[in-house]
């Protein structure tokens, strides 16, 4: 198995874990306001890192830190969209809309590194917004603010993959990861009173919401994605994070009762077709 397949069958891996995590939060924010919970899931996410991936953090180059600092705060703006917008709209939605950061990768690569989107990445492009629109339309279930802020979502994850692709090639791994978590936590706490009523009940369900959003969804999972991104294409890399909306709704579809409808399904099998497209024409 060549480098890049076994990298692309990891961060298959990874997305599987990240369609779960939809309908934990969304199950969570009934316990915590949304700033908050994410501030205590990278927190304890950056308390366990060090103590699995052992390392001296202490010696660490100005531009390793400066792209560690970038990358979360990439991470933690689009987090924030994400976790908030769960407020507002359904785990299975939410999913779909994350879902079209492959659709503006291409777009955010050509911006950044002046890459020409393909044919095939265009296309996709236009299946996405339509199947956006049926995902959404009154007779799907409607455009709302956490739709909104769900594809601000999206946005930022596609700039973040485009630039984890470049970091991750120049500086060491471990330590781009421990500071991305870091950064996501502090900015999480920093901004919280600002935006919300901070508040946090501790129940056995945001307990274990918690170890698992921090331990697999952002330890291991964010080391995996910073280490194994760069194996392959940030297309490539978002083709494969499509099938994370997948998972999530198969998940919502049996711990909250959430079907998007008919015209809703349409449309998120437009946007999954979309998502293909972009990537696959071209081969």
């Amino acid at each position: 198995m060549s480098r890049s397949h076994k990298a692309e069958l990891i961060l298959l891996s990874i997305t599987l874990i990240w369609g779960g995590t939809f309908a934990v939060v969304k199950s969570a924010l009934t316990d915590a306001s949304p700033l908050t919970f994410l501030a205590l899931r990278f927190g304890i996410a950056a308390l366990i890192f060090p103590v699995i991936y052992r390392k001296n953090y202490l010696s660490m180059d100005r531009e390793t830190f400066k792209a560690g600092l970038f990358l979360g705060f990439l991470l933690m703006i689009g987090f924030a969209f994400q976790t908030v917008g769960l407020r507002y709209t359904t785990a299975s939605k939410s999913a779909f809309i994350t879902g079209l950061l492959v659709a503006f990768t291409p777009i955010a690569q050509a911006v950044i590194e002046k890459r020409t989107p393909s044919k095939g990445n265009l296309i996709g492009v236009g299946l996405v917004a339509v199947g956006l629109y049926l995902l959404t339309s009154p007779g799907g279930q409607g455009f709302n603010i956490g739709d909104l802020l769900t594809l601000f979502c999206a946005i930022s994850y596609a700039i973040y993959i485009v630039y984890l692709d470049i970091f991750s090639k120049k500086h060491d791994v471990s330590k781009l990861t421990l500071l991305q978590l870091a950064v996501t936590a502090m900015l999480s706490v920093s901004v919280a009173p600002y935006f919300e009523t901070m508040h946090v009940h501790l129940t056995t369900g945001l307990v274990w919401a918690l170890l698992y959003t921090s331990i697999l969804a952002t330890v291991f999972a964010t080391y995996l994605q910073t280490k194994y991104q760069r194996e392959t294409t940030p297309v490539r890399a978002a083709i494969i994070f499509s099938m994370e909306p997948v998972m999530a709704n198969v998940v919502a579809y049996f711990a909250f009762g959430e079907f998007v409808g008919w015209i809703g399904l349409a449309g998120g099998a437009l946007i999954l077709a979309g998502l293909l497209t972009s990537e696959l024409l071209d081969r």
